[in-house]
């Protein structure tokens, strides 16, 4: 697909996966062991809390992680371990509407790659379980994290992902590109860099900008 401003190049769009297209949650394992929701927001919020995480994402070791924290929070330790002991229950599926989006482009032929803030150690369990190994097999290509070492919102990972762009498309440029992710501060920085980003914050929203782009959705 084309627009005005790139030639024979084709628009490109790169969704971010979890809380777009992957429905990914601590709560879910955590309604599991901490009963009190009080308690259990408190947990996530100040002890695994996404800060701490997203070291992983950048390539930390679990292990190394996991010792760390259970070091300063020895009380916290039995759930700090359940937290990469039983990642896999923090998963849900696919988001029916991000889906919704994710097909209207791919039957437009829109070309569909991934940008992911997402362990190394733990991506591998989506790339071979239903539905997640499905949905993936469908990009053209997807980035993670944990693999290059460096996480978004750095404007590095935004540059690897253009680089991996270009080996299919040699034109591409930043202006080709449309980035969608749940996290405003990610899709900020790709703003910052010449992307077109929606900050996704409703499955709603993003159709009504992607449609206002000139894309299927």
């Amino acid at each position: 697909m084309a627009t005005a401003n790139t030639a024979a190049t084709p628009t490109i769009v790169v969704f971010d996966l979890g809380g777009v297209l992957f429905d990914w949650n601590p709560d879910y394992l955590y309604r599991k062991l901490i009963a009190d929701e009080a308690e259990r927001k408190w947990f996530l919020a100040n002890i695994c809390n996404g800060e701490w995480n997203l070291q992983q994402d950048g390539g930390r070791p679990l292990s190394e992680a996991t010792a760390t924290l259970s070091e300063h929070h020895p009380g916290h330790a039995q759930l700090i371990h359940a937290f990469y002991a039983r990642w896999t229950e923090m998963l849900n599926g696919t988001l029916a509407e991000g889906m919704a989006i994710f097909e209207a482009l791919e039957t437009a032929g829109v070309p569909l790659y991934a940008l992911t803030n997402w362990s190394a150690e733990t991506f591998p369990y989506a790339r071979k379980t239903h539905p997640f190994q499905s949905v993936l097999q469908r990009f053209k290509d997807v980035l993670v994290s944990g693999e290059e070492k460096l996480i978004k919102p750095d404007a590095r990972i935004y540059q690897r992902m253009l680089e991996r762009i270009r080996k299919h498309y040699p034109g591409a440029q930043a202006e080709h590109l449309v980035f969608i992710d749940d996290v405003q501060r990610n899709a900020e920085a790709a703003r910052a860099l010449g992307w077109r980003a929606i900050h996704h914050t409703s499955p709603e929203s993003t159709a009504a900008q992607l449609r206002a782009w000139g894309l299927p959705a």
